[in-house]
């Protein structure tokens, strides 16, 4: 994206309320419905595909020691840390049920550990569950996966870095949200330059392939001029991807966020000129916007994947293996198993008591219809490529795109008349002012979104 193409009028008139895509249907449509004994069916289903799917597994680990207040993750806080060795103790018995369900030959292409804060977990907790991981799935090469994890700074070890090299992981995405000290006082995360900066070098140090940082915009007492000091630190350390999420605040559905005083948050128009100045600066500073919230080097994989088209989205962001079904672990954790979405229960004591019958945690789901198939590939496709081939999309489903999406072709021509797509027989184009503004732009397909009756809270899409 070229920092010309932001158009302050036209992100005020597009910032709505809407999804962030990274399912579709989203997860407010998930249900009860779908549990465990449809979970185990469509696993089995998965292994008699022709060519075997890779897999890839989520571990949620939802412990931290002190309170984010801007956080909406799942979440449990708490400095017993004996609570951490009761949870490892029910992930490596999911972790052994879940491997049980798929055949041998799937190798576990993709890893990633998530929060909470991932190093809750000490160094010895760290090496457990991954033997575990090794002993239950089939490990490729080191070459051929992907494995990462989330890190808290604050929360490492003196030999931490190393020992996840040895494990395998190979990216990491480090938390850093701003570095100015009185945005840090004001959400109850103190993490300094240093201390991030120290891991970086670390992991540097130990061959890490990736190393992604985190910003959001959007906090209390954040401004301009103090987040141009932040990215003044944040360029100087050169990650090799670069995530700047938009901050939500919803009180009333995330109980920490009441902690944050209204009055401290910035203004729409100041927020606004926050994601402009970052936008300018990271692609002065050569970073590529690769789609919605995410920066990558011209070289690193994401870069990669969004020029041959093989960029994926789930609900870790963007990836770059579309080939894999998700294996969700862990309290709250979601997978995607061919077709059909699942989420294990999202209240530790619940989990927990389900695990203790010896059966999957899986509380809600969803599997999807033809509809919904179709759907989410054309949304896959606007969130990961700036072009939408109408025609491949027919070949594939046997419809007739001007037929079926008759009304949505109508709704586009008004992101048409401002700019932000070109709409022709043959495809949808993401034209660079509509780069910003995906999730708008897939929204016009979302037929849940248009049929809904109750009110579904979404964060804002600026």
């Amino acid at each position: 994206m070229s920092p010309t193409s932001f158009d302050r009028r036209l992100y005020e008139k597009y910032d709505v309320a809407g999804p962030r895509y990274t399912s579709y249907p989203t997860a407010p449509h998930f249900h009860a419905g779908f549990g465990e004994a449809a979970y185990r069916r469509l696993a089995a289903a998965s292994n008699e595909d022709p060519i075997p799917r890779p897999l890839s597994l989520y571990v949620h680990i939802p412990f931290c020691h002190s309170l984010c207040y801007y956080c909406a993750c799942n979440k449990v806080i708490t400095r017993h840390t004996g609570k951490a060795e009761v949870y490892l103790h029910y992930l490596e018995r999911e972790l052994a049920l879940q491997a049980g369900l798929f055949d041998s030959d799937r190798p576990l292409r993709q890893l990633h550990l998530g929060g909470g804060t991932p190093t809750y977990f000490d160094d010895r907790q760290l090496w457990r569950l991954m033997q575990a991981v090794g002993k239950l799935f089939s490990v490729p090469d080191p070459d051929e996966r992907e494995y990462s994890i989330e890190i808290d700074p604050r929360s490492l070890g003196e030999n931490t870095v190393g020992l996840l090299a040895e494990l395998g992981f190979n990216r990491m995405s480090i938390g850093v949200q701003d570095f100015d000290p009185i945005v840090q006082q004001a959400v109850n995360r103190l993490q300094s330059l240093e201390q991030t900066w120290d891991v970086i070098q670390d992991a540097r140090q130990h061959d890490f392939g990736s190393i992604s940082l985190d910003l959001i915009y959007g906090l209390p007492k954040q401004t301009m001029r103090g987040f141009d000091t932040t990215l003044d630190s944040v360029l100087g350390m050169r990650p090799d991807r670069l995530s700047l999420y938009s901050y939500a605040h919803l009180p009333e559905r995330v109980k920490a966020q009441r902690l944050i005083r209204e009055q401290d948050l910035p203004s729409p128009e100041e927020k606004l000129g926050i994601l402009q100045l970052a936008i300018e600066r990271l692609s002065d500073a050569g970073y590529r916007y690769i789609g919605m919230d995410h920066f990558a080097l011209p070289g690193s994989e994401l870069s990669q994947a969004l020029d041959n088209d093989t960029l994926h989205r789930n609900f870790q962001g963007y990836s770059t293996h579309a080939e894999c079904d998700l294996v969700g672990v862990g309290v709250s954790a979601i997978g995607q198993i061919g077709h059909s979405y699942s989420q294990n229960a999202p209240v530790l004591a619940d989990y927990y008591a389900v695990m203790d019958q010896g059966r999957l945690p899986v509380a809600r789901g969803y599997q999807l219809s033809f509809d919904d198939r179709l759907r989410r590939v054309l949304i896959q496709q606007i969130m990961c490529r700036q072009r939408v081939d109408f025609h491949a999309i027919e070949r594939t489903f046997d419809v007739d795109i001007p037929t079926y999406f008759a009304a949505e072709l109508v709704a586009l021509e008004g992101l048409a008349e401002d700019g932000l797509v070109r709409c022709d027989g043959a495809a949808l184009t993401i034209l660079p002012p509509g780069r910003l503004l995906l999730r708008n732009i897939a929204m016009v397909f979302d037929r849940y979104l248009r049929e809904q009756t109750a009110p579904v809270r979404y964060s804002r899409t600026i």
